[in-house]
């Protein structure tokens, strides 16, 4: 199985002198949620970061669906949608004007347009907030916003950075549930959250990040067999692991 993201030896950073990420490798395969973990630090948004080409790697390749961004930027930026931490949004903009935005950037025709925004307004309960400018939206209507946005897209993978911040629990809800929706419909998921119960729960890999090394990934049973904690829940084996450093 040729996988939808792949990572091989991304060494990079803000600084070609003081690079942040050591040497990376980490595949994400068809209908695959991998979930990205690590403290404060440890290189997650870094990570994002180069696989989106806000940065450029000093060292290794990134690929989707086998392109890299330089060889085929178009192919490379249409397979994916981002959700980012904290909303991202043109505040002149109503939330529909948004949707539309998004629909025009990525050339999804009318008639599917309609029907994937009629079912993710329903799904987020926001119907009633497509008219409103997103300057008068809360912070969790305007993550909302983002979700929808990148799921209207329907790409091959998903990069979903701390998602839950702002939400309420059905918003929460309706996240995860469209996420394995997704997941069986095919697509691939790159989560990142320090909510490791949730984590646990529905990733089917994990990769635990620490000052900017892989120390350890895989399933849950790989990550208790690398933290020499047998048994253990997500926390304690992710606590075993980064407590004492590399």
């Amino acid at each position: 199985m040729k996988p939808v993201l792949q990572l091989k030896n991304v060494t990079g950073g803000y600084s070609l002198k003081r690079p942040v990420l050591h040497g990376l490798s980490i595949n994400v395969n068809p209908g695959e949620m991998v979930g990205l973990i690590g403290l404060n630090g440890a290189g997650k948004s870094t990570t994002i970061k180069h696989i989106l080409g806000l940065l450029k790697q000093h060292k290794g390749e990134i690929y989707i669906n086998g392109n890299t961004l330089e060889s085929s930027p178009m192919h490379y930026r249409s397979s994916y949608a981002y959700v980012p931490e904290s909303p991202l949004m043109y505040y002149e903009l109503t939330v529909e004007e948004h949707l539309k935005l998004t629909a025009m950037a990525y050339d999804i025709d009318k008639k599917e347009y309609a029907n994937r925004v009629d079912y993710l307004v329903d799904e987020f309960q926001m119907r009633d907030k497509l008219t409103k400018f997103s300057a008068h939206l809360s912070k969790g209507m305007r993550q909302k916003m983002m979700i929808m946005s990148a799921f209207l897209v329907q790409p091959s993978l998903y990069i979903i950075d701390e998602p839950f911040l702002g939400l309420d629990p059905l918003g929460i809800r309706s996240l995860l549930d469209l996420m394995v929706k997704m997941k069986e419909a095919g697509a691939s998921i790159l989560m990142s959250s320090h909510i490791l119960s949730t984590i646990e729960q529905y990733c089917d890999k994990l990769v635990v990040l620490h000052e900017g090394h892989v120390i350890a990934s895989g399933n849950l049973s790989n990550i208790q067999q690398a933290s020499g904690v047998d048994n253990a829940t997500l926390e304690d084996a992710f606590y075993a692991l980064v407590k004492d450093g590399i």
